[in-house]
């Protein structure tokens, strides 16, 4: 198991083994499950992904309660918080992990995950055991779990709904954000510690504004290691022009060495930039700017056509994640940027969960589609993306997409997500409004990107930290209310006007562009040729699920000035599920 999360890697596979449980990890010594001794018996072991924050107070506070230390780090932090706090010990921890604790004596599993949800953790249930993995692939060696994809899968994969709890293989649950689940005597229970809650904001804009910034300013704080050297991956927008202006000014203080930014494009993107409706402006320029203003050793990560189509990364890039996705190509660029950045650190700041935290989004401004009784950025795919089915589906066959019913499917999402949100009494109209859809970019739409950040830095060894998702900040910002979020009318205004002093003027006021894309003519061109020789082969894995007629039009089609993202994202998407099915030997229950 722990050999199928590192393919080819020369990492040690650490284990424990015992009676009735074994635990293992892939990663150098020190990662290995550590076990508790007492009176030279094992009393517990734990295997432990991921990094805590602020873990020397907890230590401190063990400490006076009696608690004496080894060289086990956090893993060791985690257990001793075990010991002293049982089940409820994630209370007391904070930052991205996810854990599992074999009690020797209790004969009792223990899972947790952070509370957004930044270290993935899965399981499936076999007989009265467990099998748990962070990893997916890991569950399907050996045939621990088939490899099956049934129709709720599919509509998992077909949506850009991420249902909390729920992977696309039958039989794997998630471990949800801010939960544990616990294996005792046969029986498997589950338990919120952490949830967002509704609370009065008594603050006025003025002492909101200065909140923002120190809550923020504490997070990058928290997650910057003092070394090595940390990177920031920068888009020269303001989320993490943000992270970057803190996180230099920390290390100033520190004395420490000039921070390292990257930024990621495109060759050619720059100087032949078109706009788009989520693009206004190409991100270089501002980086360099940025970079400029805040004397950090700056590095772009300049990507060709080939780049893409290498099929060993594009390969990479779907194992780290498990699963095929409409967003492939920056899914690639995003896997060849951390890969970059791993060469020159070892850890990278980024300004994921801003626009979940402060309104970033454009749907979220737009009357009528927080008005739409949907997923505000379904709602935005449909009526911007011209994809009426959904992102990427547009050669798949018009029958499997109706059995899938994956309008009602998103209906009965929805219901479900908003029965999920907390409510302040006293609040209503616009306000409640979005509160609701601040409260579902939370927790159904940022946890897929979440997830997406930390399975591609691992598959590159990058460690990659998000301050935004900091629970302190996250518990605030959610709380402020709409007036003051878009107090002047912008997206992001709270934020902007938090962190502007900090940077140049045309960083702090750039609107929200999202990552860029190829626009490389020739990138179409290699993707057609490939959907070509895919309808070509009887035996593709795909080939059942596929409209001929749309895709051999797809095929086809004069793609010569490379705008048309939409139609690439198609074929794309049908080319990852191809492989995708292929590799993982997945059999269809539909």
């Amino acid at each position: 198991m722990t050999a199928a999360m590192t393919p080819n890697s020369p990492v040690v596979h650490g284990s424990w083994l015992g009676e009735g449980a074994a635990l293992g990890f892939p990663g150098p010594p020190g990662d290995r499950p550590v076990a508790l001794v007492e009176n030279g018996e094992v009393v517990a072991v734990i295997a432990f992904a991921g990094t805590l924050y602020g873990a020397e107070d907890v230590r401190r506070e063990l400490s006076s309660r009696g608690h004496r230390w080894g060289p086990g780090g956090d893993p060791e932090t985690v257990l001793h918080a075990y010991q002293e706090w049982g089940a409820d010990c994630p209370v007391h921890l904070d930052g991205a992990f996810a854990f599992a604790v074999w009690d020797v004596r209790r004969r009792r599993l223990l899972l947790a995950r952070d509370r957004l949800g930044v270290r993935p953790l899965h399981y499936a249930r076999l007989g009265e055991g467990l099998a748990f993995a962070s990893e997916p692939k890991a569950l399907l060696v050996d045939s621990l779990v088939a490899p099956t994809a049934d129709a709720d899968g599919l509509r998992e994969l077909f949506t850009q709904i991420k249902t909390p709890g729920r992977s696309v293989f039958r039989g794997i649950d998630e471990v949800r954000p801010g939960c544990t689940v616990v294996l005792a005597d046969g029986r498997l229970t589950g338990h919120t510690y952490w949830r967002l809650e509704s609370r009065p904001h008594p603050d006025d804009l003025e002492t909101t504004v200065a909140t923002v910034r120190r809550l923020l300013g504490d997070a990058v704080d928290r997650v910057l290691p003092d070394e090595p050297a940390p990177s920031v991956l920068l888009s020269g927008g303001l989320d993490s022009g943000a992270v970057a202006a803190l996180a230099a000014r920390t290390m100033a203080a520190r004395e420490a060495k000039p921070l390292l930014t990257a930024t990621g494009t495109f060759l050619g993107y720059a100087e032949n930039f078109r706009p788009d409706n989520v693009r206004a402006t190409a991100d270089a320029p501002y980086a360099a700017e940025l970079a400029r203003h805040l004397g950090s050793e700056h590095v772009d990560v300049v990507l060709g056509t080939a780049d893409l189509v290498d099929p060993r990364t594009r390969l990479a890039v779907l194992r780290a994640q498990d699963r095929p996705t409409p967003f492939a190509e920056m899914d690639v660029a995003g896997y060849l940027l951390f890969a970059a950045v791993r060469e020159r650190a070892e850890v990278a700041l980024s300004g994921e969960a801003a626009d979940e935290l402060f309104a970033g989004f454009p749907w979220m401004h737009d009357d009528a589609l927080v008005r739409a009784g949907h997923f505000p950025w379904v709602a935005y795919e449909q009526a911007h993306e011209k994809s009426r089915d959904g992102l990427g589906l547009g050669l798949f066959d018009r029958g499997l997409l109706r059995d899938l019913d994956l309008r009602g499917f998103g209906a009965d999402s929805y219901r479900r997500a908003i029965g999920e949100v907390p409510q302040l009494d006293g609040e209503s109209g616009h306000e409640q409004l979005m509160r609701r859809h601040c409260h579902l970019h939370l927790t159904w739409w940022l946890p897929r990107l979440l997830d997406r950040d930390d399975r591609i830095g691992r598959a590159t060894g990058l460690d990659a930290r998000m301050p935004f998702c900091d629970h302190r900040l996250v518990e605030y910002a959610f709380n402020v209310p709409w007036r003051m979020k878009s107090f002047d009318g912008r997206e992001k205004s709270l934020l902007r006007a938090a962190v502007a002093p900090l940077l140049p003027r045309s960083v702090a006021q750039r609107r929200k562009s999202s990552f860029p894309v190829n626009q490389d003519p020739v990138y179409a061109r290699m993707l057609q040729r490939e959907l070509a020789a895919v309808l070509d082969d009887p035996a593709a894995p795909v080939a059942p699920l596929l409209d001929p007629a749309a895709a051999r039009a797809a095929v086809g089609a004069d793609r010569h000035d490379g705008q048309d993202w939409l139609g690439r994202t198609n074929i794309e998407f049908a080319l990852q599920l191809n492989t995708w099915l292929a590799e993982y030997r997945v059999q269809l229950a539909i």
